[in-house]
């Protein structure tokens, strides 16, 4: 990432084959990265993270954010194909929507000024973007969903967060202590890699 602050603006440019060749390449990356989930001790076991919103966000970066948009499409699209789904897609459409609110927000604010300031306040902003973001989402749609796809009570979930957190109580302790968490952790482990790994990769991606 330039260290320059002057300030540049850039309407998004066409899409020539090299770039959706090179879409296609981090789409696949994100879709590899997201078969690895790692269970965290505070959430229940249908919460594990992954790393797939990481070629995601140097799509934003390196290709702008409707770049980054298609790759977190591709990838959830990918998954369903391979994986299926338990939710008849409202999962995935959920998770399309939380991963872009991390990764579109970040790609915006960046395009306007190519510096590492600018990168570190557009990945706090799309983390926390995410966060609240994630956190409706389950309230209002995940939760209430998985509940209803395997013929259970809300309770019984909130039930399996108890198991793991003697603070989850009810659904709004379940989003505070397990829901906002894992966003939150996930959003910031996701910046630490880009920002570590993007100078050195983006020359690969940034479009010509």
């Amino acid at each position: 990432m330039s260290t320059e602050t002057k300030t540049v603006v850039r309407s998004e440019p066409r899409f020539g084959v090299k770039v959706i060749v090179k879409i296609g390449m981090l789409a696949a990356v994100a879709v590899i990265l997201m078969l690895f989930e790692i269970p965290l001790p505070f959430a229940p076991s249908f919460y594990e993270i992954d790393f797939s919103e990481v070629p995601v966000l140097v799509g934003c970066f390196a290709m702008g954010p409707f770049a980054g948009a298609l790759i977190e499409l591709i990838k959830i699209l990918l998954n369903f194909v391979i994986t299926g789904t338990q939710t008849a897609g409202v999962g995935e459409i959920a998770n399309f929507i939380i991963g872009c609110a991390l990764c579109v927000p970040a790609g915006l604010i960046y395009r306007r000024n190519r510096t590492r300031k600018s990168a570190l306040i557009g990945m706090a902003v799309g983390t926390v973007t995410m966060t609240v973001l994630g956190c409706l989402i389950n309230a209002f749609v995940l939760l209430p969903t998985y509940a209803a796809a395997f013929g259970m009570p809300i309770d019984a979930l909130v039930g399996m967060g108890t198991a793991v957190n003697s603070h989850i109580t009810n659904l709004t302790t379940f989003v505070m202590f397990a829901v906002a968490p894992f966003n939150l952790l996930k959003g910031v482990l996701v910046s630490v890699i880009v920002f570590l790994i993007y100078k050195k990769i983006s020359p690969i991606f940034r479009m010509h």
